[in-house]
C-alpha cells in the first residue's frame, strides 16, 4: 500500500527498467507523475533524492515482508485491522470508502470472511461499517486488534525518513495519530 508517504516506480532507482506487476489506484486523490527517463535523471542529478528513494524502497520492502508474515500467521480479523490502520494512515479523515468486495480482494479472502470480521470489529466499537464506507472510531483498539502485525514498517519510515526543517515544524492534521502523522512526512 502506497500513499502520500511514498511512490510507485522506485524500482527505476534500483536499476530496473521495468517491473513484472501492475499498480492500481484504490482511492481518488492527487498525485504527481513523471516519465521514467525524467525520474532517472532526477535521481542522477540529486544524490539526496536518490538516497530518499532507496530508503523508501527499504521501508516498502519491510511492508511487503510484514504483509507476508501477517498473512501466514494471523486471522482475517487481525489482518483486516492491520489493513484498515494502513489505509487510515494514508487518509485525511476517519472515513474509508471501502466495500466488502474490495477488502476481500486486498486480503485475498472470501467476502463472507470480511463481513464477519467487520462485524467483530464493529461490535467492539473500533469501526462503524456502512455500505461502501468504514469509519474508524477507536484507532487504539484497532491497533490492539492488529496483534503486533502493524507498526514495524511505520517505525522504519519514522526512523529513516527524516523531515526537512520546514516539515518538522508543520502541525499534523487534527485528530490523527498514525505513524505518518507523528512527524511531518517528506515529499518525495
Amino acid at each position: 500500500m502506497i500513499g502520500r508517504e511514498g511512490m510507485a516506480g522506485f524500482s527505476l532507482a534500483l536499476g530496473c527498467s521495468s517491473a513484472p506487476f501492475h499498480i492500481f489506484v484504490q482511492r481518488a486523490g492527487n498525485a504527481l507523475r513523471m516519465s521514467a527517463e525524467a525520474f532517472r535523471q532526477a535521481c542522477h542529478d540529486s544524490p539526496a533524492l536518490h538516497r530518499a528513494v532507496l530508503l523508501y524502497s527499504h521501508v516498502f520492502m519491510t511492508q511487503v515482508a510484514e504483509t507476508s508474515r501477517a498473512n501466514a500467521r494471523h486471522t482475517v480479523e487481525t489482518r483486516l485491522a492491520r489493513w484498515l490502520l494502513m489505509a487510515h494512515d494514508r487518509s485525511d479523515g476517519d472515513d474509508l470508502p471501502l466495500t466488502h468486495e474490495f477488502l476481500s480482494l486486498m486480503l485475498g479472502v472470501r467476502r463472507p470472511g470480511i463481513t464477519v470480521s467487520l462485524h467483530v470489529l464493529e461490535g467492539e466499537r473500533m469501526i462503524r461499517a456502512r455500505r461502501g464506507n468504514i469509519r474508524i472510531l477507536d484507532r487504539a483498539k484497532l491497533e490492539q486488534a492488529a496483534r503486533g502485525s502493524y507498526g514495524l514498517p511505520e517505525a522504519e519510515y519514522r526512523r529513516l525518513m527524516k523531515p526537512s526543517p520546514a516539515e518538522a515544524t508543520a502541525a499534523p492534521p487534527a485528530n490523527r495519530s498514525g505513524p505518518y502523522y507523528s512527524e511531518a512526512r517528506p515529499a518525495l
